[in-house]
């Protein structure tokens, strides 16, 4: 197979034969160039996709090939990590020694390293499960804000449900208070309503930009599948909010009965400040605008230890990736996931498997129905994998998607925040968790985990083999698709 030039038919000999040579020096030259920096399977795939379907497949390549963000927001993450180091080796107030087993010591240095960010003491962290009960309480700490309100997330629209909310923004923004508001371009975009949600924004005081804004004819362009997947809301400086849910109704206004299950997590104390570094830094990216005097150390409000990990093309390394897997390969007991996108790469899958295989008590909650097509059913493609390594696969019952996203290992660590576990989220979306050690924050997530225990069917392994050829083939081909990154 060459390369389909149109009309080559129809020219002379020499021509053809040009074309011919460079359909060779091309496929010589992606062999080399591809499989720099990136997974063997993410190259093999994009090798495929280039020699079964040349002209779109290098076409998709040179749109898509490439996930890091300009070198500005790279060197900027460089600088704000920099900061962060130097100001916590000068600073004598911040604890960031905690109680925990060896190998919880070694994630939260490895954390530390990657992202810059410490585990500190002194925080309270309580879950919201509800989806209107997180708004609400958002919506309460808004009214309360004395200061400022930094507020990101990746879907978003002024609606029913989160009117209250935004309305609770702009009189904060009306009285004094500086707000400020950041939305992932592209995720809200598609959203219904959101030309009429940009116009009531221009409405108010509130200063809000776009993340990762593309708008060629302003100059603004990058891989179009980049996305700045976090979730934060940071009040005054004293109470903060992260997790799963977007800014939404939920259903997100889209046809048919599914409706999305969220977790979120109140956090008062110095973790507050940690987060608002993060909140900073994706500012600081969309306007240059520095937001140092917002930046002081929370007082303390508990006894709970906290560390936020951000991560995303920014960072060199795969920092939530990396810190997943060292817990999971940690865990002697008990692992529970809960995750709406499992589509893991080899290294993931690994630790999750072998878990199982070495005697943990493995079980993972996902979406009986799932709401993107293409990675639902990849996603199945794995579950025949896991049950034979004895993971338990609990299928949250439809019409809900379960949309939280969160883990806990043994009795010693909760995980949860905007990351999913599949290849988007470790290389191509901004994300940000927050590990929590100690039994405290496991005992509430438990309390969640069996919330959806009580309401799942546990997948059948023989079941699950007798499922529809067609089914199968498709959940097949969708996993091929999820390694072009």
């Amino acid at each position: 197979m060459v390369f389909q030039f149109p009309l080559v038919g129809f020219l002379p000999d020499w021509v053809t034969l040009l074309l011919a040579a460079v359909d060779l020096v091309i496929r010589v030259a992606v062999l080399g160039i591809i499989p720099g920096n990136r997974r063997p399977t993410t190259a093999m795939a994009w090798l495929l996709a280039i020699f079964f379907v040349p002209t779109i497949g290098l076409l998709l390549f040179l749109m898509f090939g490439n996930f890091r963000v300009s070198g500005k927001r790279r060197e900027q993450q460089q600088q704000v990590n920099a900061r962060v180091r130097a100001a916590l080796a000068d600073s004598h107030d911040v604890d960031t020694a905690f109680e925990g087993p060896d190998w919880l010591q070694s994630a939260a240095e490895l954390n530390r390293g990657l992202g810059s960010l410490p585990m500190v003491n002194g925080n309270t962290v309580r879950l919201i499960p509800g989806y209107e009960d997180s708004i609400a309480e958002m919506t309460e700490a808004v009214r309360g804000a004395q200061r400022f309100v930094n507020a990101e997330f990746y879907i978003v629209g002024w609606d029913e449900v989160t009117d209250e909310l935004f309305r609770a923004l702009a009189d904060a923004a009306e009285r004094g208070v500086e707000v400020r508001f950041l939305y992932d371009h592209i995720g809200s975009l598609r959203v219904k309503g959101y030309r009429d949600f940009v116009r009531r924004l221009k409405e108010t005081h509130i200063q809000w930009h776009r993340m990762l804004p593309l708008l060629p004819v302003r100059g603004q362009w990058r891989r179009v599948d980049l996305r700045n997947h976090r979730k934060i809301m940071v009040v005054d400086g004293e109470i903060a909010f992260t997790g799963s849910l977007n800014l939404i109704e939920r259903t997100y206004h889209r046809k048919g009965n599914r409706k999305w299950v969220e977790l979120m997590a109140r956090i008062d104390g110095p973790a507050v400040t940690t987060l608002n570094i993060v909140f900073a830094t994706d500012w600081l990216s969309e306007t240059d605008e520095i937001l140092e005097d917002q930046l002081e150390a929370a007082d303390q409000a508990g006894d709970e230890p906290a560390q936020v990990v951000p991560s995303g093309p920014a960072f060199a390394n795969e920092n939530n990736l990396r810190l997943f897997n060292t817990l999971i390969y940690s865990a002697q007991h008990r692992l529970s996931i809960c995750s709406p996108y499992f589509v893991p790469d080899d290294s993931l899958l690994y630790a999750v498997t072998t878990a199982a295989q070495r005697g943990v008590d493995v079980e993972l909650f996902v979406s009986e129905q799932g709401d993107q097509f293409l990675v639902h059913h990849a996603q199945q493609s794995y579950y025949e994998q896991l049950l034979v390594a004895g993971v338990k696969i609990y299928r949250y019952p439809k019409p809900f998607v379960l949309h939280a996203k969160h883990f806990t290992v043994d009795d010693d660590v909760a995980v949860l925040g905007s990351s999913n576990m599949d290849m988007r989220s470790f290389s191509l979306n901004m994300e940000v968790s927050l590990m929590l050690p100690g039994s405290v924050i496991v005992g509430q997530m438990r309390k969640v985990e069996d919330m959806y225990r009580d309401v799942s069917k546990r997948l059948d392994l023989h079941e699950w083999r007798n499922r529809p050829m067609l089914t199968r083939y498709v959940d097949n081909v969708a996993r091929l698709t999820a390694t072009l990154q």
